[in-house]
């Protein structure tokens, strides 16, 4: 790879071979060098874990002028921890992106997602990260209209760069042909919303006589006419940017909390 272009690594938390993924080293290819580390399968709901107790293995899957791709069977943390370590050695990235990911990861969901992990691992080494997330569950989802948009973000992170210490987690509605909405109806700098999970465990009873549970359930907007916040957004259409912080101290209880321990 040459050292003239910038460099992005990308991983995510669906996989190396996740449609998403694909589809977005081939967005972001015309602007940089890429080097992809992601999960050998699906690690989502991993959010920020990492592996201490099983060793992990890199494997070159695909190579081109310009752009790497490599597995490893560890969590999304891992890959990026793994790829600064062993496949940056000499370069470090210019730009570390998570996705694109099947399914959104607004509101509360960004404390659950992988591909957040990943780019909170990013933040945490000082290097512009983002994410981004798609409406779509399906394996086969259509991430063709976020081209112009992905193309656009990165590039501008990529001119400008991010505040230390702050990512972007940008979601993309789901587009209907015949619907409310055909066409993104513009991007909105949003805050995470709150909400809440609900019915998370759902009880079956084996034919062989035990008993054993699937994590499901489902998402409420717990302030769903709150127009400021990312389900807001991608409820009507907008493509949602939440800016992030790796630094997650609540400064405006500080001084509350000084009375109440009497300090």
């Amino acid at each position: 790879m040459e050292d003239k272009k910038p460099l992005i690594l990308i991983s995510n938390d669906d996989g190396y071979q996740a449609k998403g993924i694909r589809c977005l080293v081939e967005m972001v290819k015309p602007l940089a060098d890429v080097i992809v580390c992601a999960p050998d399968g699906a690690r989502s709901g991993m959010a920020c874990a990492f592996s201490a107790t099983i060793p992990l293995m890199l494997t070159l899957k695909h190579e081109e002028p310009g752009l790497q791709v490599w597995s490893c069977n560890g969590t999304p943390v891992d890959c990026v921890k793994m790829a600064l370590a062993e496949l940056c050695r000499d370069r470090r990235p210019d730009l570390i992106i998570g996705g694109i990911n099947h399914g959104d990861n607004a509101s509360v969901n960004t404390h659950y997602s992988g591909t957040m992990g990943v780019v909170m691992e990013g933040c945490m080494k000082y290097i512009p990260s983002v994410a981004y997330s798609l409406c779509d569950y399906r394996a086969d989802a259509d991430f063709s209209p976020l081209t112009p948009y992905v193309r656009q973000f990165t590039q501008q992170v990529l001119d400008h760069g991010l505040p230390r210490g702050v990512c972007l987690n940008i979601n993309f509605p789901l587009l209907h042909e015949s619907g409310e909405y055909s066409n993104y109806r513009g991007v909105r700098i949003c805050r995470m919303a709150y909400g809440t999970w609900g019915n998370e465990v759902t009880k079956f009873r084996h034919p062989r006589g035990y008993d054993y549970w699937w994590m499901v359930g489902f998402y409420t907007n717990d302030e769903p006419e709150a127009e400021d916040t990312d389900n807001w957004a991608l409820q009507h259409g907008f493509i949602a940017i939440t800016p992030t912080r790796m630094d997650v101290t609540a400064y405006e209880a500080m001084d509350s909390l000084k009375s109440v321990f009497n300090l």
